[in-house]
Parts: C-alpha cells; structure tokens; sequence
C-alpha cells in the first residue's frame, strides 16, 4: 500500500534530518562527557569547556563552506553520505580517544560532517516538498536538532549515573551512541530519492520528472500537477542557466539574488544574537550558583529540553498556516521579554549573593520560556526561510553562505559570554535585549512572507516586491503560475479522456 504523497514527503524529511539529531546530540554531549570523573583522571583536562565546543562550531562553518559546492555537483544525497561518513570518523575518534588530541581531531571532523549536513539537508527537504507543507518538513531540522539534544541529556545521565568512576565507559558510552543514526543514514540515503530540481538541472529531466511523480502522484507522471510543476521547474532553471549565479561572485553582483542571501545571512546571524547559545551554554553555570547542582542541574536542563521539543512541535504543526514573517518577529520580540526579566532578576539578585529561592526559580523560568519562544519560532524559521527563498541555482551557495555564518556567529558568542559574564555579568545580557528588539524591526520592515509560495516563484517576489515590506499585502506579487499551469494540464487531459472515449465509440 502507497503512502499518500504528502505523508511520503514527510517521512523522507525525517530520514533526512537525522543529520541534524546529529548536531543536537553532539552538542549536548561533550559538557557532560568531558564533566565525568573517569575523563579528568585519565586525561586531566586544562582546557576549557569553550575551546571543545569552538572545535565543532569551527568545523561546522568549513563544513558548510565545502557541502555549498558539493550539493551542486554531487547532488544533495551524496552531500549528505559524505556529511554521514565524516560525522561516523569524528564520533570513532572521540569515543576511542586516549588523549586530548584525538578528542580535538574527533570534535572537528564531527563538525566538519554536521557542517555538511545541516546546510544541506533542509535544502534537500524543501527541494523534495510540496508548497503547503514545506515549512512543515523544514522545521524538522530544528525539531531533531531538539530530540538530539534530549537524548544526548538522558544518555549522559544514564551514564553518569550507571557505570563507576573506575570505567571509561562513564564517557565513552554516551559519545559512542551518536555514531549509530550516522551511520544508518549513511547506510541508507542513496536509497531514498534524488532532488528533482537538481536532476532536471543537470540534464536528466526523465529522472526529474519520475522522481516529481513518485513523491507528488504514487508514481504517474500524467499527473496535472506533477506535469505543471516539472514544466515549471524546466521554464524557471531556463532562465536562471541564463541569467542567474553561476559561481559565489555573482550572489553579489544579482540585485535579486544578494537582497536573498542579506536576508539568509542576516536571520542566521540574528538566530545567534537572541541569546540562544549564553544561554546553552551559562544557564548550568548560573544554576550552580543559584544552589542547584550535580544531578539535579542536568536534570532541569533536561526539562529545557522538553520545553524546546513542545515549541518546536507546535511550529511544525502550525508554520505553514501562519506564515513565516510574523512569527518570527513575534518570536525574536518574545525573547527580548524573557531577557529583560532575567537581566533584572540577576541584577537585583545576583547569583550566590542572598538566598532569595524566589528569584532563582524566576530566572529558571525566564530560562525555559526565553526557550519555548525560540524553539516555537526563531530557531526552525532559521532553517525554513533560507532553504525556500533561493533560485536553484543559487540555492546551495546561498544556504551554505548562510550556515557558515550561524557557525561563525555561534561560536563568536561561546567565546565570549563566559568571559563576558565573569566581568561585566548581568550586563552581557543588555546585548541580547537590545539585539532581539532590533532583530523584531529588521524582519518587520524588510521580510515578505514567503510561505506557500512554490520555490519557483521566489524570483518573481524578490525581484518585484518592495525593500521596505511593511504596507505589502501577505499574498501580493503572487504570479499564481503554477495554479494557471495545474489547470492547463487538467483541461487538456479532460481533451484527451472525451477524445478517447469517443474514438472508442466509433469504433465500436
């Protein structure tokens, strides 16, 4: 029995983004791992926590620097293999390291392979989707990236707490795991199917068109609508071969094109200046001071966890019926209200300088409602909007442009907040209120609603749509091509179907 087209979508979009379970459990991980007692006894770590993590980060941003002009000579799905089997030789060399150089060369080979991955992966997915439930299958990106992170807590504490301090397996268990969903997705991708826009693109338009028939129509390639989007796509990569970027360079120079990567850029950047990785990374910290420690602060941080699941599941349901432009300025506003709240409880109630619980469990609940609103809206439109806003041409430039600076800017801000925290304390959290705010007015002011818009039409809207976006309608500039096409094929196959029908007549 077939699945219906829709669901089949789906379920590839899930496959596929075990990729970024992937960068969410290694993530999660490594503090916990490099925390045990048995890794400081055998290898008595002088490093801090900051450079192990910038390891990763710093392999990502080259990561997705490569998988840009993989993705457009090799195809998504190879992109993708080469990200899995990278990742595979990262976690192999962490979980048998026997010092600290094996786990540095494992941190940024992992990074390189989930550098690779997380760029291409929601390419890959918005390419394979229909409009209506693109941004759905996207936000998977942010969801696993979600459910890494929680395994990632529960397996450290499993570990933590099963295996004596005498055992390495008190940290070589928990790394270990992560190999196990790279290496299935390495195993199995190349049976899953090729982008359609990218076969068409590199001359196999049969393939193209099966490809479009198997994840729109169960397989029949006479389907109106598999035929009105293969024609489309064959029109739309006719004028892009023309006139859109055949290499880096002219991302900049296509007026078009750079307002699409300046908005990319521009979101990933802003993603990582809500606040979002101070608070990854300092809020355990903070809870220490606050008198809560040990098992019970990795267990808080697993209900953090919980809490960014829920967000990111009510986008998935609910993204692609409310659009893309105001939830993310709502989002980036509602994060500026939680850090407002925290600033002030940490300035009038300093960690470890009074005994005031009230004021500590106010701080962990800005802590889990700041992430609820990011899971809920910044974090998986980080991943949806640049994934659909580019031609074919230039999606994988522009995606991986864009990824390399979310890498860029999140190890920038790792780098600095606990040094920024132990000097100017509470006072670092002002960046964050002020950036949240002015991330609100930026995408207000110069973010069309991209949503339900087929990937083929972008163009046309950042093209025609004004800079200043404010007084735009929600569905202005749509050119309802595709509609207009689906229609033309289902007129002429009613043609057909009478013609046939009365041949068989006379006939008989």
């Amino acid at each position: 029995m077939a699945f219906p087209p829709k669901w089949y979508q789906f379920l590839v979009g899930v496959f596929a983004s075990l990729g970024s379970l992937l960068y969410g459990y290694d993530l999660g991980v490594i503090a916990e791992a490099i925390a045990s007692p048995n890794f400081k006894h055998l290898f008595n770590p002088t490093t801090p926590e900051r450079a192990v993590v910038s390891v990763f980060t710093g392999g990502g941003f080259f990561g997705a620097m490569f998988a840009g002009p993989a993705g457009d000579r090799l195809g998504r799905k190879k992109t993708i293999l080469i990200g899995a089997l990278i990742f595979c030789l990262g976690g192999a060399l962490q979980t048998g390291a026997k010092d600290l150089s094996y786990l540095y060369a494992g941190r940024a080979l992992a990074g390189v392979g989930v550098g690779f991955l997380v760029m291409i992966v929601p390419l890959y997915q918005a390419e394979l989707c229909h409009p209506s439930i693109r941004g759905r299958v996207t936000t998977l990106q942010q969801f696993m990236l979600g459910i890494g992170a929680l395994i990632a807590s529960w397996a450290s504490y499993g570990a933590f707490v099963g295996f004596p301090d005498s055992s390495s397996k008190q940290w070589r268990v928990s790394l270990g795991i992560q190999i196990v969903p790279a290496g299935i997705l390495a195993l199995l991708i190349l049976l899953f199917p090729e982008s359609p826009r990218w076969l068409i693109d590199h001359g196999r338009p049969e393939d193209g068109l099966q490809t479009l028939a198997n994840l729109h129509a169960n397989g029949n390639k006479n389907d109106p609508w598999v035929l009105a989007e293969y024609a489309q796509i064959r029109e739309a990569l006719s004028f892009e071969h023309e006139h859109e970027a055949k290499s880096y360079k002219e991302l900049f120079t296509n007026k078009s094109s750079f307002r699409r990567l300046f908005i990319a850029v521009a979101l990933q950047a802003s993603v990582q200046m809500t606040g979002v990785s101070a608070i990854q990374y300092y809020s355990v910290t903070i809870f220490e001071k606050i008198g809560i420690s040990g098992s019970n602060a990795l267990k808080y941080q697993a209900y953090n966890s919980i809490i960014a699941l829920f967000g990111q599941f009510l986008c998935m349901l609910f993204i692609d019926r409310v659009g893309r432009r105001w939830p993310l300025i709502l989002g980036n506003l509602g994060n500026m209200i939680t850090f407002i709240i925290a600033t002030i409880l940490l300035a009038k109630f300093p960690p470890g300088a009074n005994n005031n619980s009230q004021a500590a469990w106010g701080f962990i609940a800005m802590t889990w409602l700041y992430n609820f609103s990011f899971s809920a809206t910044c974090g998986p439109l980080s991943w949806i909007i640049p994934a659909e806003i580019f031609d074919t041409r230039t999606r994988a430039k522009g995606v991986s442009i864009a990824t390399m600076v979310s890498f860029a800017f999140n190890t920038m801000i790792g780098q600095t907040t606990s040094t920024a925290m132990s000097t100017i304390g509470y006072r670092w959290y002002y960046l964050f209120c002020v950036c949240n705010f002015t991330n609100a007015l930026f995408f207000w002011a110069f973010l069309p609603e991209t949503a339900k818009r087929p990937l083929e039409e972008m163009n046309y809207l950042f093209t025609n749509a004004p800079l200043f976006v404010p007084g735009m309608k929600i569905r202005e500039f749509e050119t309802h091509d595709l509609e207009r096409r689906v229609e033309e094929a289902e007129r002429k196959q009613s043609i057909e179907e009478v013609n046939t029908l009365g041949q068989s007549k006379e006939y008989a």
